[in-house]
């Protein structure tokens, strides 16, 4: 049988509604959830954590970062962990820079949640 892998996976989405729905379906699917809704308590959860989430859903626009700022300091905090960026405003530029910065991928919203964890297992699978 084959065995799934369980993420750890930490959610940063400022729109409270998206961010459960996320972390329901993640739930449900085994994986372990952290949830932050803005870039300061994501930068303090980074920080705090005893392991790397394995994969981090980041959505692009968050009242206290709506450039690639954020990307850029998880990488350098997480640098193990994959990142998707969501986004509902998705530009050449947004993508391009997401991409050079190190996210794995770029996820336009809004996305169907049974995409959800193929997604992140790609993301996981092919950061290691």
């Amino acid at each position: 049988m084959n065995q799934r892998a369980h993420l750890r996976v930490l959610v940063i989405e400022d729109e409270s509604l998206i961010r459960w729905s996320i972390a329901e379906t993640l739930e449900r699917m085994g994986h372990t959830v952290i949830e932050a809704d803005d870039a300061e308590s994501a930068v303090k959860m980074l920080g705090s954590m005893p392991a790397p989430a394995d994969v981090v859903l980041l959505d692009y626009r968050l009242p206290d970062s709506n450039d690639l700022t954020l990307l850029a300091t998880i990488r350098r905090l997480a640098p193990t962990s994959a990142v998707l960026m969501m986004t509902a405003h998705g530009t050449p530029e947004v993508t391009k820079g997401a991409l050079e910065l190190g996210a794995y991928g770029v996820v336009n919203k809004p996305f169907d949640m049974h995409d959800l964890e193929p997604m992140l297992l790609t993301a996981y699978a092919a950061t290691r």
